[in-house]
């Protein structure tokens, strides 16, 4: 490698990042796994990755995991705030990995840093909301013949991707890590669930317990933040445009309604949908003085804040991560963390235990790509099956519980349509 090295805040915070990083592997046996088979097989020498992700006590477990399966990696930041500046400098110091990254960084500099990033001429990409395949495909198009393929961490980046290759403009295979049973169910559900809580409750000190929440979007990440939420004492109200996932949010028993309906009696509120505008204009104009507003899907996009910046009267930092916003009429509202995730920005991301079978799948996604990318049509894949039960059997046996298996009468029951009743 001959691009630079590193750009991270300070190489003196190594040493406090090397012990966060390994208390957090504790918590990952199932990566732990992988990566021990990974130091006796070696099966990603000579690969090349460019990981564009958070960079975190997990993501700093899964590049120690990837170089002790041989590949050379290079690290930068999928989100302006979300760096743990001292564990960028500990991969630095301690793995020689090269890291661009530093929370709270520009947009200039964000983009500066995937660039840097591709200096390295991967041949595989992993993103965290697709800015690295994006990048290469507007401005770096040179390189698409070096790649293998890619994965994807985020839902917000799947759709992005597969929206690439409807318009056939996707050059490359790349795998959906984010579909996978073993990511989405649990990761997005329960890492969610409770980590935007962590950042919430960091950033403001509120007791939840009476007030009322509004969730936007009852994907997995909605189910797991409105879960949480009510176990917290929370009356909670869905807002969807899915019939189906309304229906849901319905018979799990919460309130179900239009967002300029649930704007005007929400206390916090809450964005995971991937999509622009969620919380708009309209909505700014009739909710309650104190109302607290956070997101935590993937961009900065679903509250509309050049909007609500045009509209208050004054503005002021109130705490760490909140920004408060005085309107015409006197009213106050709260916004968390710029928008941006405020389980990162404000807190430490998802548990290390529901990240390792994340990352577990991204470790044998990049396997995978290896071995059969090359044989791969560009399109965005799904985790093969066996991979995804492989990581569910691995977080089993690590946490010491056994299940039953099908005998051999029983497999050919299910096989067999003769039997019948």
């Amino acid at each position: 490698m001959t691009a630079s090295k590193y750009h991270i805040k300070d190489l003196a915070l190594a040493e406090a990042g090397q012990q966060r990083i390994a208390w957090a592997e504790r918590d990952m046996p199932v990566l732990r796994q992988i990566r021990e088979r990974f130091a006796r097989e070696k099966p990603l020498k000579g690969i090349r990755v460019a990981a564009c992700l958070h960079v975190t006590t997990e993501t700093a477990n899964l590049m120690r995991t990837l170089k002790a399966g041989g590949a050379e990696v290079v690290l930068t930041a999928s989100n302006p705030l979300s760096t743990q500046d001292d564990v960028a400098a500990a991969l630095v110091v301690y793995d020689d990995i090269p890291v661009f990254a530093i929370k709270g960084e520009d947009t200039e500099t964000y983009y500066q840093h995937i660039h840097a990033a591709l200096d390295f001429h991967p041949h595989i990409t992993m993103d965290d909301g697709a800015d690295l395949i994006s990048t290469l495909h507007k401005e770096r198009r040179e390189q698409l013949a070096e790649i293998i393929g890619g994965t994807e961490e985020t839902t917000t980046g799947v759709i992005r991707l597969r929206a690439m290759a409807d318009d056939g403009a996707l050059a490359f295979p790349v795998i959906a890590v984010n579909d996978a049973m073993t990511k989405h169910l649990f990761d997005n559900r329960y890492g969610t669930g409770q980590s935007t809580w962590d950042g919430v409750l960091r950033a403001t000190n509120i007791l939840l317990a009476g007030r009322t929440v509004v969730v936007a979007g009852y994907g997995w990440c909605g189910r797991g933040v409105a879960m949480r939420a009510e176990g917290l004492g929370a009356r909670v109200i869905v807002t969807e445009v899915d019939p189906l996932r309304a229906l849901e949010a319905a018979m799990d028993g919460y309130w179900v309604m239009p967002m300029k309906e649930a704007a005007r009696v929400g206390d916090v509120f809450i964005t995971v949908t991937g999509d622009i505008h969620v919380l708009d204009r309209e909505h700014f104009e009739v909710m309650k003085d104190g109302a607290i507003m956070a997101n935590s899907g993937h961009f900065n996009v679903e509250i509309n804040i050049p909007a609500l910046e045009e509209m208050a009267v004054a503005k002021r930092k109130a705490r760490p991560f909140v920004e408060e916003y005085e309107m015409p009429d006197g009213r106050r509202l709260y916004l968390l963390a710029e928008g941006r995730l405020v389980n990162l920005a404000a807190a430490e991301g998802h548990p290390a235990s529901v990240m390792d079978m994340s990352f577990a799948n991204q470790a044998l996604s990049v396997e995978y790509l290896v071995k059969e990318g090359r044989n791969l049509p560009p399109k965005v894949y799904s985790v093969p099956k066996h991979l995804d039960e492989n990581v569910a059997r691995l977080k089993l046996q690590a946490m010491g519980i056994e299940i039953d298996t099908l005998t051999p009468e029983q497999e050919k029951y299910l096989h067999s349509w003769e039997m019948g009743t």
